[in-house]
Protein backbone atom coordinates (compact mmCIF):
# COMPACT_ATOMS: atom_id res chain seq x y z
CA UNK A 1 0.00 0.00 0.00
CA UNK A 2 1.50 3.33 -0.67
CA UNK A 3 1.63 6.25 1.73
CA UNK A 4 -1.15 8.46 0.05
CA UNK A 5 -3.52 5.23 -0.03
CA UNK A 6 -2.95 4.62 3.43
CA UNK A 7 -3.73 8.39 4.66
CA UNK A 8 -6.67 8.42 2.47
CA UNK A 9 -7.88 5.16 4.11
CA UNK A 10 -7.39 6.56 7.86
CA UNK A 11 -9.95 9.44 6.96
CA UNK A 12 -12.32 7.17 5.63
CA UNK A 13 -11.82 8.75 2.00
CA UNK A 14 -12.32 11.80 3.16
CA UNK A 15 -9.67 13.75 2.97
CA UNK A 16 -10.28 17.46 1.63
CA UNK A 17 -6.19 18.13 1.25
CA UNK A 18 -3.91 17.15 -1.03
CA UNK A 19 -1.14 14.74 -0.22
CA UNK A 20 1.99 13.98 -1.75
CA UNK A 21 4.15 11.41 -0.53
CA UNK A 22 8.21 10.68 -0.84
CA UNK A 23 6.97 7.13 -2.36
CA UNK A 24 5.75 9.17 -4.90
CA UNK A 25 1.96 8.24 -4.46
CA UNK A 26 -0.45 11.37 -4.14
CA UNK A 27 -4.16 12.01 -3.84
CA UNK A 28 -6.42 14.55 -5.30
CA UNK A 29 -9.03 16.50 -2.51
CA UNK A 30 -11.32 16.48 -4.76
CA UNK A 31 -13.42 19.55 -5.93
CA UNK A 32 -14.95 20.70 -2.86
CA UNK A 33 -10.97 20.40 -1.07
CA UNK A 34 -8.42 22.80 0.00
CA UNK A 35 -6.28 24.66 -2.13
CA UNK A 36 -3.72 22.78 0.21
CA UNK A 37 -0.82 20.19 0.07
CA UNK A 38 0.63 18.51 2.78
CA UNK A 39 4.12 16.40 1.73
CA UNK A 40 5.04 13.47 3.84
CA UNK A 41 8.71 13.85 2.88
CA UNK A 42 10.22 11.11 4.84
CA UNK A 43 9.35 7.54 6.61
CA UNK A 44 9.66 9.19 10.24
CA UNK A 45 6.70 11.19 9.43
CA UNK A 46 4.59 7.93 9.40
CA UNK A 47 6.23 6.57 12.00
CA UNK A 48 5.55 9.58 14.26
CA UNK A 49 1.54 9.33 13.31
CA UNK A 50 1.50 5.66 13.55
CA UNK A 51 3.21 5.38 17.22
CA UNK A 52 1.39 8.50 18.63
CA UNK A 53 -2.09 8.99 16.90
CA UNK A 54 -3.84 12.56 16.60
CA UNK A 55 -2.37 15.91 17.13
CA UNK A 56 0.78 14.73 19.08
CA UNK A 57 2.14 12.93 16.30
CA UNK A 58 1.14 15.51 13.41
CA UNK A 59 2.40 18.41 15.55
CA UNK A 60 6.13 16.59 15.88
CA UNK A 61 5.97 15.64 12.40
CA UNK A 62 5.10 18.92 11.32
CA UNK A 63 7.84 20.49 14.06
CA UNK A 64 10.47 18.40 13.11
CA UNK A 65 10.06 18.70 8.96
CA UNK A 66 8.74 15.18 8.53
CA UNK A 67 5.52 16.90 6.82
CA UNK A 68 5.29 20.30 5.04
CA UNK A 69 2.45 21.97 4.28
CA UNK A 70 1.89 24.55 1.24
CA UNK A 71 -1.08 26.77 1.44
CA UNK A 72 -3.38 28.17 4.26
CA UNK A 73 -2.77 26.56 7.71
CA UNK A 74 -6.39 27.09 8.67
CA UNK A 75 -6.96 23.90 6.35
CA UNK A 76 -5.09 21.64 8.59
CA UNK A 77 -5.67 23.10 12.11
CA UNK A 78 -9.27 22.78 11.03
CA UNK A 79 -9.07 18.86 10.28
CA UNK A 80 -10.56 16.70 11.93
CA UNK A 81 -8.44 13.82 13.10
CA UNK A 82 -10.42 10.54 13.59
CA UNK A 83 -9.77 7.93 15.92
CA UNK A 84 -7.01 5.38 15.16
CA UNK A 85 -8.95 2.16 16.16
CA UNK A 86 -5.88 -0.31 15.11
CA UNK A 87 -8.85 -3.28 14.98
CA UNK A 88 -10.29 -0.94 12.53
CA UNK A 89 -7.13 0.22 10.67
CA UNK A 90 -5.27 -3.57 10.92
CA UNK A 91 -5.85 -4.35 7.49
CA UNK A 92 -4.08 -1.12 6.01
CA UNK A 93 -1.51 -1.41 8.77
CA UNK A 94 -0.54 -4.77 7.24
CA UNK A 95 -0.02 -3.84 3.85
CA UNK A 96 1.93 -0.66 5.29
CA UNK A 97 4.25 -2.89 6.79
CA UNK A 98 4.97 -4.99 3.87
CA UNK A 99 5.35 -2.03 2.10
CA UNK A 100 7.99 -0.52 4.25
CA UNK A 101 8.78 -2.91 7.06
CA UNK A 102 7.99 -3.40 10.50
CA UNK A 103 10.32 -0.81 11.12
CA UNK A 104 7.62 1.90 10.48
CA UNK A 105 5.78 0.91 13.62
CA UNK A 106 8.85 1.90 15.59
CA UNK A 107 8.76 5.57 17.86
CA UNK A 108 11.27 7.95 16.58
CA UNK A 109 12.57 10.09 18.97
CA UNK A 110 10.69 13.57 19.30
CA UNK A 111 12.60 16.73 18.48
CA UNK A 112 14.63 18.27 21.31
CA UNK A 113 12.49 21.33 22.12
CA UNK A 114 9.69 19.49 23.59
CA UNK A 115 9.01 20.51 27.47
CA UNK A 116 9.38 18.07 29.86
CA UNK A 117 8.92 19.74 32.80
CA UNK A 118 9.93 17.94 36.35
CA UNK A 119 9.34 18.70 39.63
CA UNK A 120 6.49 19.02 41.71
CA UNK A 121 3.60 20.89 39.66
CA UNK A 122 2.88 25.05 40.20
CA UNK A 123 5.98 24.92 42.27
CA UNK A 124 8.62 27.78 41.43
CA UNK A 125 11.39 26.09 40.40
CA UNK A 126 9.16 23.77 37.89
CA UNK A 127 7.20 27.49 37.16
CA UNK A 128 10.05 29.51 36.24
CA UNK A 129 11.56 26.34 33.96
CA UNK A 130 8.12 26.32 32.66
CA UNK A 131 7.79 30.17 31.92
CA UNK A 132 11.52 30.53 30.74
CA UNK A 133 10.92 27.34 27.81
CA UNK A 134 8.30 29.81 26.44
CA UNK A 135 9.44 33.65 26.92
CA UNK A 136 13.12 33.04 26.93
CA UNK A 137 13.47 32.11 23.22
CA UNK A 138 14.22 35.40 21.56
CA UNK A 139 13.11 39.07 22.13
CA UNK A 140 14.40 39.66 18.70
CA UNK A 141 12.03 37.18 17.52
CA UNK A 142 9.11 38.49 19.54
CA UNK A 143 9.77 41.57 17.99
CA UNK A 144 9.26 39.93 14.23
CA UNK A 145 6.20 37.96 15.75
CA UNK A 146 4.45 40.75 17.81
CA UNK A 147 5.29 44.15 16.39
CA UNK A 148 6.20 47.51 17.73
CA UNK A 149 4.32 47.15 20.51
CA UNK A 150 5.39 43.99 22.07
CA UNK A 151 1.99 43.27 23.62
CA UNK A 152 1.64 39.27 23.36
CA UNK A 153 -1.97 39.22 24.90
CA UNK A 154 -5.40 39.92 22.82
CA UNK A 155 -5.39 43.41 21.10
CA UNK A 156 -8.35 45.08 21.39
CA UNK A 157 -10.12 46.54 18.30
CA UNK A 158 -12.60 49.05 17.30
CA UNK A 159 -12.79 48.03 13.76
CA UNK A 160 -11.20 44.89 11.76
CA UNK A 161 -9.01 47.18 9.76
CA UNK A 162 -7.21 48.88 12.73
CA UNK A 163 -3.80 47.96 12.80
CA UNK A 164 -2.30 45.81 15.62
CA UNK A 165 -0.44 48.60 17.24
CA UNK A 166 -3.55 50.61 17.85
CA UNK A 167 -5.65 47.98 19.33
CA UNK A 168 -2.61 46.77 21.71
CA UNK A 169 -2.44 50.53 22.60
CA UNK A 170 -5.98 50.26 23.03
CA UNK A 171 -6.11 47.24 25.37
CA UNK A 172 -3.86 48.46 27.45
CA UNK A 173 -5.59 51.70 27.64
CA UNK A 174 -9.19 49.89 28.36
CA UNK A 175 -6.75 48.21 31.18
CA UNK A 176 -5.95 51.02 33.01
CA UNK A 177 -9.14 53.25 32.59
CA UNK A 178 -10.84 49.87 33.75
CA UNK A 179 -8.50 49.96 36.70
CA UNK A 180 -9.49 53.85 37.43
CA UNK A 181 -5.31 54.73 37.34
CA UNK A 182 -4.38 58.57 38.75
CA UNK A 183 -0.96 60.01 39.32
CA UNK A 184 0.81 58.70 42.09
CA UNK A 185 -1.60 55.82 42.85
CA UNK A 186 0.83 52.37 42.92
CA UNK A 187 -0.41 49.28 40.37
CA UNK A 188 1.32 46.05 40.29
CA UNK A 189 1.72 44.43 36.84
CA UNK A 190 2.00 40.90 37.22
CA UNK A 191 3.89 39.48 34.40
CA UNK A 192 4.37 42.48 33.03
CA UNK A 193 5.82 40.80 29.75
CA UNK A 194 8.28 43.15 27.93
CA UNK A 195 6.33 46.00 30.02
CA UNK A 196 3.99 47.73 27.53
CA UNK A 197 1.08 48.01 30.05
CA UNK A 198 3.30 49.18 32.88
CA UNK A 199 5.00 51.81 30.58
CA UNK A 200 1.71 52.71 29.39
CA UNK A 201 0.01 53.56 32.96
CA UNK A 202 3.13 55.62 33.89
CA UNK A 203 3.17 57.41 30.48
CA UNK A 204 0.00 58.48 30.12
CA UNK A 205 -1.81 58.42 33.94
CA UNK A 206 1.37 59.30 35.90
CA UNK A 207 0.93 55.68 38.10
CA UNK A 208 3.93 53.95 40.06
CA UNK A 209 4.29 50.92 38.71
CA UNK A 210 6.13 47.86 39.81
CA UNK A 211 6.29 44.72 37.29
CA UNK A 212 6.97 41.32 37.88
CA UNK A 213 8.21 38.14 35.53
CA UNK A 214 10.32 35.25 35.57
CA UNK A 215 11.98 36.01 32.63
CA UNK A 216 15.28 38.17 32.81
CA UNK A 217 15.45 38.76 29.37
CA UNK A 218 11.76 40.44 29.68
CA UNK A 219 12.58 42.18 32.63
CA UNK A 220 15.33 43.77 30.74
CA UNK A 221 13.95 45.28 27.71
CA UNK A 222 11.11 46.64 29.94
CA UNK A 223 13.92 48.12 32.00
CA UNK A 224 15.51 49.58 28.78
CA UNK A 225 12.33 50.85 27.24
CA UNK A 226 10.87 52.53 30.43
CA UNK A 227 14.33 54.19 30.64
CA UNK A 228 14.70 55.50 27.43
CA UNK A 229 11.29 57.09 27.87
CA UNK A 230 12.99 58.58 30.98
CA UNK A 231 10.27 56.88 33.10
CA UNK A 232 12.97 55.10 35.34
CA UNK A 233 11.64 57.04 38.37
CA UNK A 234 8.00 55.66 37.58
CA UNK A 235 8.37 52.02 36.68
CA UNK A 236 10.41 49.42 38.02
CA UNK A 237 11.05 46.12 37.02
CA UNK A 238 11.80 42.49 38.51
CA UNK A 239 12.26 39.25 38.01
CA UNK A 240 9.98 37.80 40.81
CA UNK A 241 7.19 35.29 41.14
CA UNK A 242 4.47 37.14 42.21
CA UNK A 243 4.29 35.01 45.63
CA UNK A 244 7.41 36.89 46.65
CA UNK A 245 6.11 40.32 46.17
CA UNK A 246 5.93 41.77 49.80
CA UNK A 247 5.70 45.49 49.44
CA UNK A 248 1.67 45.97 49.18
CA UNK A 249 -0.81 47.39 49.46
CA UNK A 250 -1.25 48.18 45.86
CA UNK A 251 -4.12 50.58 44.80
CA UNK A 252 -4.61 48.78 41.56
CA UNK A 253 -3.17 45.33 39.96
CA UNK A 254 -3.24 43.69 36.30
CA UNK A 255 -3.00 40.46 35.20
CA UNK A 256 -3.29 40.22 31.63
CA UNK A 257 -2.49 36.82 30.14
CA UNK A 258 -0.79 35.44 33.53
CA UNK A 259 -3.65 33.35 35.24
CA UNK A 260 -3.56 30.55 32.27
CA UNK A 261 0.03 29.55 33.92
CA UNK A 262 -0.96 29.35 37.74
CA UNK A 263 -2.77 25.89 37.31
CA UNK A 264 -6.15 24.70 39.00
CA UNK A 265 -3.80 24.31 42.45
CA UNK A 266 -2.82 27.71 41.86
CA UNK A 267 -5.82 29.11 41.60
CA UNK A 268 -6.40 29.59 45.36
CA UNK A 269 -2.89 31.06 45.87
CA UNK A 270 -3.04 33.48 43.36
CA UNK A 271 -6.44 34.88 44.45
CA UNK A 272 -5.56 35.32 47.80
CA UNK A 273 -1.46 36.75 47.31
CA UNK A 274 -3.02 39.17 45.24
CA UNK A 275 -6.20 40.30 47.04
CA UNK A 276 -3.72 40.77 49.90
CA UNK A 277 -1.95 42.87 48.26
CA UNK A 278 -4.32 45.29 47.47
CA UNK A 279 -5.41 48.49 49.20
CA UNK A 280 -8.92 48.40 50.91
CA UNK A 281 -10.76 49.92 47.67
CA UNK A 282 -8.08 48.64 45.32
CA UNK A 283 -9.22 47.39 41.88
CA UNK A 284 -8.18 44.13 40.55
CA UNK A 285 -8.45 43.23 36.48
CA UNK A 286 -7.63 39.82 35.28
CA UNK A 287 -6.95 39.06 31.66
CA UNK A 288 -6.98 35.65 30.91
CA UNK A 289 -7.93 32.90 28.29
CA UNK A 290 -10.22 29.86 29.78
CA UNK A 291 -12.12 27.03 28.49
CA UNK A 292 -15.82 27.48 27.42
CA UNK A 293 -18.77 26.36 29.86
CA UNK A 294 -20.03 22.96 29.21
CA UNK A 295 -23.45 21.12 29.98
CA UNK A 296 -23.17 18.05 29.36
CA UNK A 297 -22.37 15.05 31.57
CA UNK A 298 -19.16 13.98 30.28
CA UNK A 299 -18.56 17.00 28.06
CA UNK A 300 -14.95 16.99 27.27
CA UNK A 301 -12.88 14.09 26.07
CA UNK A 302 -9.74 13.08 28.52
CA UNK A 303 -7.97 10.89 25.71
CA UNK A 304 -7.29 13.02 22.43
CA UNK A 305 -6.30 9.63 20.69
CA UNK A 306 -9.55 7.86 21.16
CA UNK A 307 -11.75 10.85 20.14
CA UNK A 308 -12.47 12.85 16.51
CA UNK A 309 -11.12 16.29 16.82
CA UNK A 310 -9.74 18.84 14.96
CA UNK A 311 -6.56 20.59 16.27
CA UNK A 312 -8.11 23.72 17.24
CA UNK A 313 -10.86 22.45 19.01
CA UNK A 314 -8.14 20.47 21.32
CA UNK A 315 -6.99 23.82 22.24
CA UNK A 316 -8.51 24.40 26.19
CA UNK A 317 -11.01 20.74 25.29
CA UNK A 318 -10.00 18.76 28.51
CA UNK A 319 -11.30 19.56 31.68
CA UNK A 320 -8.98 19.27 34.60
CA UNK A 321 -5.07 19.45 33.52
CA UNK A 322 -3.26 21.67 31.40
CA UNK A 323 -4.74 23.03 28.01
CA UNK A 324 -6.08 20.45 26.61
CA UNK A 325 -3.92 20.02 23.09
CA UNK A 326 -0.78 17.65 24.00
CA UNK A 327 1.15 19.89 21.44
CA UNK A 328 0.61 23.06 23.66
CA UNK A 329 1.55 21.51 26.42
CA UNK A 330 4.50 19.93 24.79
CA UNK A 331 5.63 23.01 22.96
CA UNK A 332 4.18 26.11 23.79
CA UNK A 333 2.74 26.42 27.22
CA UNK A 334 4.16 23.91 29.69
CA UNK A 335 1.40 22.87 32.57
CA UNK A 336 -0.62 25.80 31.22
CA UNK A 337 -4.25 25.11 32.57
CA UNK A 338 -7.32 26.99 31.46
CA UNK A 339 -10.31 28.32 33.51
CA UNK A 340 -13.96 28.62 32.95
CA UNK A 341 -14.89 32.58 33.95
CA UNK A 342 -17.53 31.34 35.73
CA UNK A 343 -14.83 29.17 38.29
CA UNK A 344 -12.90 31.83 38.19
CA UNK A 345 -15.46 34.58 39.55
CA UNK A 346 -16.86 32.08 42.33
CA UNK A 347 -13.15 31.97 43.59
CA UNK A 348 -12.48 35.38 43.39
CA UNK A 349 -15.28 36.34 45.20
CA UNK A 350 -14.37 33.54 47.65
CA UNK A 351 -11.45 35.49 48.51
CA UNK A 352 -13.79 38.85 49.31
CA UNK A 353 -13.47 40.11 45.91
CA UNK A 354 -16.33 41.65 44.33
CA UNK A 355 -16.84 41.28 40.89
CA UNK A 356 -17.82 44.75 38.99
CA UNK A 357 -17.67 44.18 35.50
CA UNK A 358 -16.67 41.23 33.15
CA UNK A 359 -16.05 41.50 29.34
CA UNK A 360 -15.59 38.98 26.53
CA UNK A 361 -12.97 39.64 23.58
CA UNK A 362 -12.65 36.04 21.96
CA UNK A 363 -13.40 37.48 18.62
CA UNK A 364 -10.30 40.22 19.35
CA UNK A 365 -8.14 37.77 20.28
CA UNK A 366 -8.93 35.84 16.83
CA UNK A 367 -8.23 39.17 15.03
CA UNK A 368 -5.14 39.70 16.97
CA UNK A 369 -3.88 35.93 16.22
CA UNK A 370 -4.45 36.21 12.23
CA UNK A 371 -1.85 39.50 12.69
CA UNK A 372 0.58 37.45 14.91
CA UNK A 373 0.80 35.13 12.26
CA UNK A 374 0.98 37.40 9.17
CA UNK A 375 4.02 38.36 11.14
CA UNK A 376 5.73 35.76 11.61
CA UNK A 377 5.23 34.89 7.78
CA UNK A 378 6.25 38.02 6.52
CA UNK A 379 9.59 37.72 8.76
CA UNK A 380 9.69 34.01 8.20
CA UNK A 381 13.46 33.84 7.10
CA UNK A 382 14.30 36.51 10.23
CA UNK A 383 12.60 34.63 12.66
CA UNK A 384 14.13 31.20 11.71
CA UNK A 385 17.92 32.62 12.06
CA UNK A 386 16.31 33.78 15.43
CA UNK A 387 15.31 30.70 17.00
CA UNK A 388 15.58 27.94 14.27
CA UNK A 389 13.06 26.39 11.76
CA UNK A 390 11.36 24.00 14.43
CA UNK A 391 10.54 26.85 16.52
CA UNK A 392 9.51 28.98 14.15
CA UNK A 393 7.17 26.20 13.04
CA UNK A 394 5.83 25.59 16.58
CA UNK A 395 4.91 29.34 16.90
CA UNK A 396 3.28 29.32 13.25
CA UNK A 397 1.29 26.15 14.30
CA UNK A 398 0.03 27.28 17.41
CA UNK A 399 -1.02 30.70 16.44
CA UNK A 400 -2.93 29.25 13.59
CA UNK A 401 -4.87 26.59 15.49
CA UNK A 402 -5.42 28.84 18.30
CA UNK A 403 -7.08 32.10 15.95
CA UNK A 404 -9.43 29.04 14.89
CA UNK A 405 -10.29 28.10 18.17
CA UNK A 406 -11.42 31.37 19.54
CA UNK A 407 -13.26 32.19 16.08
CA UNK A 408 -15.16 28.59 16.82
CA UNK A 409 -15.12 29.46 20.47
CA UNK A 410 -13.31 26.83 21.75
CA UNK A 411 -11.60 29.38 23.37
CA UNK A 412 -12.40 32.19 25.33
CA UNK A 413 -10.78 35.15 26.47
CA UNK A 414 -12.08 37.52 29.48
CA UNK A 415 -11.49 40.69 31.58
CA UNK A 416 -12.99 40.35 34.94
CA UNK A 417 -12.60 43.79 37.00
CA UNK A 418 -12.88 43.59 40.60
CA UNK A 419 -12.36 45.39 43.78
CA UNK A 420 -11.14 44.89 47.47
CA UNK A 421 -14.08 46.71 49.33
CA UNK A 422 -13.48 49.14 51.93
CA UNK A 423 -16.70 48.57 54.66
CA UNK A 424 -18.39 48.51 52.15
CA UNK A 425 -17.61 50.95 49.61
CA UNK A 426 -16.38 49.81 46.16
CA UNK A 427 -14.98 53.09 45.86
CA UNK A 428 -16.19 52.66 41.71
CA UNK A 429 -18.22 55.73 40.08
CA UNK A 430 -21.72 54.12 39.70
CA UNK A 431 -21.54 54.22 36.06
CA UNK A 432 -18.02 53.25 34.98
CA UNK A 433 -18.13 54.41 31.24
CA UNK A 434 -15.82 50.91 29.54
CA UNK A 435 -16.70 51.26 25.74
CA UNK A 436 -13.77 50.12 23.57
CA UNK A 437 -13.99 53.57 22.03
CA UNK A 438 -11.53 54.90 19.44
Amino acid sequence: MDVATFVTTIFDGRLPLRIVAFDGSSSDPGADGADVTVTVKNRDALRRVLTHPGELGLARAYVAGDLDVEGDLDALVSLEVPSFDLQRHLPAVRELVRTFGASILTPVAPPSIEARPRGVMHSRRRDARSVTHHYNVSNRFYEHVLGPSMTYSCAVFATPNDTLEDAQTRKVDLVARKLGLSAGERLLDVGCGWGTMAIHAAQTYGARVVGVTLSEPQASYATQRARELGLGDLVQFRVQDYRDVADGPYDAISSIGMAEHVGRRGLAPYTDTLTHLLAPGGRFLNHAIGRPASHDEDPRPTRLDDVRHHLGLAFGSRRGAKTGSAFIDRYVFPDGELHEVGDLVARFQDYGLEVRHLESLREHYALTLRHWVANLERHWGDAVGEVGEARARVWRLYMAASAVAFERHHLEVHQILMVRPDRGASRMPLRPAFDIGS
